[in-house]
């Protein structure tokens, strides 16, 4: 289990490590303002746009072997990216990062299914799974300032490859190979890029929407990339040998597990969107202190997912601890409402009741989902999952980021000072981060009058995206409905295990 824990650790953390290394890498490689774009998204959108194709890929070769291919991957990517001279070829290397990322992820949730056939033991491999992750997030802009007052810009990718070592080292030695008996089956290609074509346009057009607004773009390229997932899920019921089994979905509890993950990771996603900027532009801290900071609700996140693994254990029905877990998130939604504009504390401690409740819902989601798919399918099931999470992180992003930004730029054009110039007007309507570099080159008091404006508006906008909390809550009254029993442990027997056991056997 703690190799395991290497990859993905890594994996979290590349996701947030750039936070700080931008104005370096814009230093060194010049990069355009389109190029800057790619540099930041390529990572996510492979990856993201790969997962199923990985794990459904891990099925059919060995999950372990998948796993170091991955890792040899994400090794060499980090090398490029380190000392790229270009903007071009730092984003082919984010690009194959995300490859590799793509491997590790539904690699090492998939073995950790096979590998813990105990339902109990499952459990909290699967608690401390999902808290490496969210400490991986966390720790990746801490990390990132850490050696950028340090070292170059490169050695924020060079800090992999340790890890990537000796994951390939321990691996082999370690941990067991598990692959489908049906390993003889061709893969099917036609199947593999319709599902990259299908998340890439989806996850693509909710980050505009999220970083531009509405426009015309945005939600063709939503729904081209729905209309290729159309043809990919007729593909999938068509074919003799499908990447993705329409048997995963035929239980009751997989379908609904997939879309509960994906609420969960909106509210995450659409939270922290905001919290994030308020600590930085609204209270005045630096990016890093923000992380450092943001550390302080994540002690109390360390408890949540053995806490409700525990209550499990007890007796009490999965689905009602998901409820909950979901009612306390949305507590921390009104907790931020009530508080905004009251200090850090109160949106650090909003901060630590949200996360404690998504990464509650999303500990016994993923055990549950892992409970329910068959052994021999259990890449693709968490390439699902993860996939899932991909999707509703994209569009909290996109629907809460933009009430936030409609109604901040609706309080702002009625606060705006008389005498603006026209430059500066329009810099002050975009964003709060526009909004303090226009005030900060006019002059002293007009610029204090609109930096305030500017906050108060973003304050409001902040209040507005609380309608998040209504998803939350919503997610609160479903949950339990439609999870009720059906996550009843078998302890490691009964017709999950005598289903998934010759998937089970390790292959050395």
């Amino acid at each position: 289990m703690a190799v395991l824990t290497l990859p993905l650790l890594l994996v979290s953390m590349d996701v947030s490590v750039l936070y700080f290394a931008v104005p370096f890498i814009s230093h060194d490689l010049e990069p355009t303002a389109t190029q800057q774009l790619w540099i930041f998204d390529m990572y996510g959108f492979v990856l993201s746009g790969l997962l199923l194709t990985m794990g459904a890929l891990g099925d059919r070769i060995g999950r372990r072997k998948l796993l170091l291919i991955g890792a040899a991957a994400f090794g060499a990517a980090s090398v490029a990216a380190a000392y790229a001279h270009s903007a071009e070829t730092l984003i082919a290397a984010r690009a194959l990062l995300g490859v590799g990322g793509a491997t590790l992820m539904p690699s090492t949730l998939a073995l950790v299914r096979n590998m813990f056939r105990d339902a109990a033991q499952r459990a909290t491999a699967v608690a401390v799974w999902s808290a490496v992750m969210t400490s991986g997030i966390s720790l990746g802009p801490v990390l990132s300032g850490f050696l950028l007052s340090h070292f170059w810009w490169g050695s924020v990718f060079l800090i992999n490859l340790p890890a990537m070592l000796l994951l390939l080292i321990l691996a082999p030695l370690l941990v067991p190979e598990f692959r489908s008996p049906a390993t003889g089956r061709r893969f099917d290609v036609l199947s593999s890029l319709l599902s990259f074509a299908a998340v890439l346009p989806v996850v693509h057009g909710l980050k505009r929407i999220a970083a531009d607004g509405f426009g015309a773009l945005p939600p063709l390229s939503i729904a081209a990339g729905l209309a290729v997932g159309a043809l990919f899920v007729r593909r999938q019921r068509r074919v003799a040998e499908p990447m993705i089994s329409p048997a995963l979905f035929r239980g009751r509890a997989f379908g609904p597990a997939i879309g509960v993950n994906a609420v969960a990771m909106f509210a995450m996603a659409g939270f922290t969107v905001f919290s994030m900027q308020y600590l930085q532009l609204v209270l005045g801290k630096s990016p890093l202190e923000a992380a450092l900071w943001c550390l302080i609700p994540s002690v109390a996140v360390g408890g949540a997912a053995p806490a409700a693994t525990a209550l499990v254990r007890r007796g009490v029905d999965r689905a009602y601890v998901i409820g909950g877990a979901f009612a306390v998130a949305a507590f921390g939604y009104l907790f931020a409402l009530a508080g905004a504009g009251s200090g850090i504390w109160v949106i650090l401690a909003a901060s630590g009741i949200v996360a404690v409740g998504i990464v509650t819902v999303m500990t016994l989601i993923t055990d549950l989902a892992l409970d329910a798919a068959p052994a021999e399918h259990s890449g693709a099931a968490a390439a699902l999952l993860e996939t899932g999470q991909e999707f509703g992180a994209a569009l909290g992003t996109a629907v809460l980021g933009s009430v936030g930004a409609a109604f901040y730029r609706h309080d702002i054009g009625e606060a705006m000072p008389a005498g603006l110039p026209a430059g500066a007007r329009e810099s002050v309507r975009e964003t709060l981060g526009n909004a303090l570099a226009a005030a900060d080159g006019l002059p002293s008091r007009l610029g204090d009058t609109v930096a305030a404006a500017a906050r108060d508006a973003f304050t409001g906008g902040m209040h507005a995206a609380a309608i998040g909390a209504a998803a939350v809550l919503a997610a609160a009254v479903l949950a339990p409905v439609l999870l009720r029993e059906v996550g009843a442990r078998t302890e490691g027997t009964g017709a999950d295990m005598a289903e998934a056991a010759p998937a089970e056997t390790p292959v050395r």
